[in-house]
């Protein structure tokens, strides 16, 4: 189950655990881990789901022609009038 950890030594770990948190605090270390492994494979998955999957061409707008003068005019703006 442990690969060569026998009973003895998960014995020991889990001593050391108790004697490292507390009695009260082990619940909360325990759920916080549970989320923490949790939260792992789901970006584990998500990464995976991202590589395997092909992208969406759908969703891609073909590019617009672009027009010079409206370039020129975005590189030299008119100032504003306050009032």
């Amino acid at each position: 189950m442990f690969g060569q950890l026998g009973f003895g030594e998960i014995l020991m770990i889990m001593v050391v655990i108790l004697l490292l948190f507390g009695a009260k605090r082990i619940p909360e270390v325990a759920a916080s881990f549970g989320k923490g492994i949790k939260e792992f494979k789901k970006n584990i998955n998500d990464v995976t789901h991202e590589v395997t999957t092909p992208p969406r061409t759908d969703s891609l707008q073909p590019p617009r022609a672009v027009d010079s003068a409206a370039v020129a005019d975005e590189a030299h703006p008119e100032p504003r009038r306050l009032i």
